[in-house]
């Protein structure tokens, strides 16, 4: 059995940055002040990261009580924001994830910077939330890396795995738990960045099923 570690943002799916809506939204609640994120560079950070973030602009301090405030914000908000902007699943995603769906030699998991509640609105939106059951996500403060390995006991028994992201902190990730990482160039780092960062693969997008399957090293079905 293999086990292969997604990403969301740029990986799975994009919302074209709708969820900078309802960043502004909770800050909003939070603060009490109104602020254009829109320009904010988020790519690669997690929530908790991009929470203070936000909060700076605000001019509040980002201890844990306020980061967690203001997530719980972005979290109810989300959902509704998500209409706002069309997004679309990644080329080749939702063709892996239907073709790897029940078969035992692979199992998906996600390893995210979102929040669990941030990924579950993002994947139900796109209708990519039944391929995956469990995942390691942003908790509150720390980095990609402690994501990583509270996601290690997933895999247990795996005899290879994979992390798919599209940003120098997912590969980070990877290196983290001894993964293989995959770098998939259809995200924010398309333009060449991601082989800098020595991934195991390099890809422009997640390929066909059979493809996929063969640089996985699993057989057809």
């Amino acid at each position: 059995m293999i086990a292969l570690f997604w990403d969301v943002d740029g990986t799975l799916l994009t919302t074209a940055r709708a969820g900078v809506y309802a960043l502004e939204a909770a800050l909003r609640d939070v603060t009490g002040k109104d602020a254009d994120l829109q320009q904010m560079v988020t790519a690669g950070l997690t929530d908790a990261e991009v929470a203070a973030l936000a909060l700076a602009t605000a001019g509040r301090e980002a201890d844990d009580d306020v980061v967690d405030a203001f997530l719980r914000a972005y979290e109810r908000h989300l959902p509704e924001c998500l209409h706002r902007r069309r997004g679309h699943v990644m080329p080749g995603v939702r063709e892996a994830l239907e073709d790897l769906d029940g078969d035992p030699a692979a199992r998906s998991f996600l390893l995210t910077g979102n929040t669990p509640a941030g990924a579950r609105a993002k994947l139900a939106h796109y209708g990519l939330d039944r391929f995956f059951s469990d995942g390691a996500f942003c908790l509150g403060a720390g980095a990609r890396d402690e994501i990583a390995r509270r996601g290690l006991p997933l895999a247990d028994g795996a005899e290879v795995r994979f992390v798919i992201g599209a940003t120098p902190q997912a590969f980070a990730c990877g290196k983290a738990i001894g993964g293989r990482t995959i770098a998939v160039g259809s995200g924010s780092y398309s333009s060449g960045t991601p082989s800098a960062h020595e991934p195991w693969r390099v890809l422009n997008r997640i390929p066909e099923p059979p493809d996929f399957r063969a640089l996985l090293g699993i057989d057809g079905r």
